[in-house]
């Protein structure tokens, strides 16, 4: 890869990690008044997981690189969190620990599997989740 080229890969994963960030923000922002504060996480995660299974289940000839490098690596990497994950399981009682990490991984793989879904019907053909 040249030095340019090397150059405009960061500069994509950068645009959209701050946009993914700011994403965030702004889903904890509206879900700030939900209890366990836990629910910006498992919401931004679900739906990053049905976003980032649509992506990949594109066609990779349909899809440029700069797309997939500004929206799967940069927006949706900052939009979904897994240290945060890790952190409001682990400071949570114990019963809503449980509860939290079962939702996550029942729900993102759930997601990513309605995600593959909608990128085989948009593209018009089947996709097995």
């Amino acid at each position: 890869m040249s030095d340019g080229a090397h150059v405009r890969t960061l500069a994509l994963v950068a645009v959209g990690g701050f946009a993914g960030a700011n994403a965030r923000w702004g889903v904890d922002v509206a879900l700030a008044g939900v209890p366990t504060g836990l629910a910006g996480t498992l919401a931004a995660n679900v739906v990053g997981c049905v976003l980032l299974g649509f992506l990949v289940s594109l066609d990779r000839e349909r899809v440029p690189r700069r797309v997939r490098l500004a929206v799967g690596t940069g927006f949706l990497s900052s939009f979904t969190t897994y240290s945060t994950f890790v952190v409001g399981a682990a400071t949570s009682v114990p019963t809503v620990a449980v509860g939290y990490v079962v939702a996550t991984y029942v729900f993102g793989f759930a997601g990513v599997g309605v995600g593959r879904l909608a990128a085989g019907r948009f593209e018009g053909r089947g996709v097995s989740a």
